[in-house]
Parts: C-alpha cells; sequence; structure tokens
C-alpha cells in the first residue's frame, strides 16, 4: 500500500513538471522582462529629449534638457547599478568556499548593511516626499549623506533642519549630512 502511494506522488509530480515546462517553453516572451532593453529604452529617451530645437529669429540652435527628473532617475539608476555590482561580488565571495568563515561572515554582514542602508534611502525618500517636496533623491555613503530635494518653494534653513532630523532618526551613526534643494521647472 505505500509503494502505491509513493508511486502516485512521484507521477503526479512529474506530469506537473512536464506541463509546466510545456506551457513555459510555449508561453509568449515576457515584454518589458529585459531589464537591459528597459534601462536602453530610458537612455534612447534622453537622448530624444537633447534634440536641437532652431530659434528662427535669430538663427541659433539651443539644445533644451528636462533635467529634473530623469536626472533623478538617472542617478537612481547608477546608484542600484553600483549598489547591485558590489552585491554580487560579495555574494561571490559568501559562496566562495576557498575563503575562511570569518570572511564570509563579514562579506555576508556588509551585504546585510547594504540592503538597510538602501531600504532606509526608500523610506527617507518617501518622508521627504511626504513634507510636501515633489522628489528627493537620498544617496548614503559610509558616514555620509547626501539629499538633492526638488521644491518649488524657497528652501530655508529650518527646512533642511528639518530633513537633517529625519536622517539622523534613520541613520544614526551618519556624522555629515548634506541636504541640497533644487528649484523644480
Amino acid at each position: 500500500m505505500l509503494l502505491k502511494k509513493q508511486t502516485v506522488w512521484l507521477l503526479t509530480m512529474l506530469s506537473l513538471v512536464v506541463v509546466l515546462s510545456v506551457y513555459y517553453i510555449t508561453s509568449p516572451e515576457q515584454k518589458g522582462s529585459n531589464l537591459a532593453a528597459v534601462e536602453q529604452k530610458a537612455k534612447d529617451q534622453t537622448i530624444k529629449k537633447q534634440t536641437p530645437i532652431a530659434d528662427k529669429a535669430e538663427g541659433k540652435t539651443v539644445v533644451s534638457t528636462e533635467a529634473s527628473d530623469e536626472v533623478f532617475e538617472t542617478l537612481r539608476l547608477e546608484l542600484n547599478d553600483k549598489r547591485n555590482q558590489q552585491l554580487e561580488s560579495l555574494r561571490d565571495e559568501v559562496a566562495s568556499t576557498d575563503l575562511p568563515p570569518a570572511k564570509r561572515s563579514d562579506a555576508y554582514d556588509q551585504m546585510k548593511k547594504l540592503n538597510e542602508t538602501a531600504q532606509k534611502e526608500e523610506v527617507l525618500e518617501t518622508l521627504i516626499k511626504a513634507m510636501g517636496y515633489e522628489d528627493a533623491l537620498v544617496r548614503a555613503d559610509g558616514e555620509q549623506v547626501r539629499i538633492t530635494v526638488k521644491t518649488k518653494t524657497k528652501h530655508s534653513a529650518k527646512a533642511a533642519n528639518e530633513i537633517i532630523r529625519q536622517v539622523k532618526s534613520e541613520f544614526s551613526d551618519m556624522n555629515y549630512v548634506a541636504v541640497e534643494f533644487q528649484p523644480s521647472k
């Protein structure tokens, strides 16, 4: 009786694997799942927006760019790429059997710290936007945090201090916090 139950279970699992394999092979390819294609599309759109505009009155060519949103997104992508490369090298160290356990443990701790930093940056960006600003970019590196805030209103020392307090509540070990305000257009 036990042999029959095991056989039925095994056949069920094998049939499930076969059905999923056939579905995966025959399903249409998902558009937008290729990250490289998405990044290339973003670069192409940036280049398109930097097309020259001819000034009819003077015959001059002027190059216009949309700085705010695209610059923030580009910086975010570059930061994520850099962080992903660091995480990949740390994963290789953790997976390596040639390294002593202490070094692999240190690499694992660095991976956790990078992930925590990325989460804190996202939380801070959300908190700053909730304070009434259009957009914010938070970059934590070592013991310093650089914040760029896009705003329509005039900035003040009081607003910068509020942002610095938010940073200190998330990153208690940061010694240097710089806040830069960018006017939005």
